[in-house]
């Protein structure tokens, strides 16, 4: 998959230094993954929450972080919407 917003995700790293790895796992494991459905990223990602107009909502580091993405499965593609701790995610409209 190829992702769109990894500044975003890299910026939030270095402010984060707590999390720094499981993005960066993440950031991994995203690229080498090729989802074919919404399926695919549950089991991967068991706890990730698939809402409506592709919108998938990871959690990083034990639900301490929350990281909002558009997926477009056809395109191969994840867009990076968000992140944040999981208190602002609560306090965020989408």
């Amino acid at each position: 998959m190829k992702i769109y917003g990894k500044k975003t995700l890299e910026k939030f790293r270095k402010k984060h230094g707590d999390c720094r790895t499981q993005i960066t796992e993440w950031i991994h494991d995203v690229e080498r993954s090729n989802w074919k459905s919404f399926n695919d990223i549950k089991r991967v990602y068991p706890h990730a929450s698939i809402l409506n107009n592709n919108t998938v909502i990871f959690n990083i580091k034990g639900n301490g972080y929350r990281l909002v993405t558009v997926v477009i499965i056809v395109a191969g593609s994840v867009y990076v919407e968000w992140i944040g701790t999981h208190e602002e995610y609560n306090r965020k409209t989408f």
